[in-house]
């Protein structure tokens, strides 16, 4: 599979198109093996033009991504997500369906400026999902394409500052904590 993909790699690059997209992946592999493709494939594409994956974007894979060289993403994971009361915040994804958020009165997530967090509590959101109202999806996936933008924003500037390695290990321990903060 990987010296198919290289090779397609090789003679696509010949073309000299605007941009290279990586797909067939996020379809049952690990991450894992899904970085492993990207490994050896991206650095037989053109460093000088933008490189696509598509269909992958979960925080983590977006930041693995970004350090094995691809520049943008496609994914349906904030909003389906969002509309099933999954949110994303800096220390992993919160379920506001599950109980524990019944009164807690804090915003998905601390210091977050999207229009969900400024003006409602989770306890608040919670009550609108099970109650099956449809802001409460709404303010779920606002939050997460917020969260999303918000987090390529960071990644950006972690490049142009030359810290984007700094940026990545820190991400990685936070998305990875599980942490309810």
């Amino acid at each position: 599979l990987h010296d198919v993909r290289i090779e397609h790699a090789k003679t696509i690059r010949e073309l000299e198109c605007d941009g290279y997209a990586i797909g067939g992946l996020a379809v049952g592999e690990t991450h894992e093996q899904m970085y492993g493709v990207l490994d050896e494939v991206v650095p037989y594409l053109p460093q000088d033009r933008p490189v696509y994956l598509m269909g992958v974007g979960t925080p983590l894979n977006i930041i693995e991504g970004v350090y094995r060289g691809v520049d943008f993403f496609d994914c349906v994971y904030p909003s389906r997500n969002g509309r099933h009361g999954h949110v994303y915040t800096r220390y992993g994804k919160l379920n506001l369906f599950n109980k524990k958020y019944e009164k807690d009165m804090r915003p998905i997530e601390e210091g977050c400026d999207c229009p969900a967090c400024r003006s409602y509590s989770r306890a608040y959101i919670r009550h609108l999902l099970k109650a099956g109202e449809m802001l409460g999806m709404r303010l779920c996936t606002l939050h997460n394409l917020y969260f999303y933008n918000k987090m390529m924003s960071d990644i950006r500037a972690a490049i142009r500052e030359g810290r984007f390695e700094k940026y990545r290990a820190e991400m990685t321990d936070s998305l990875s904590s599980g942490e309810d903060r």
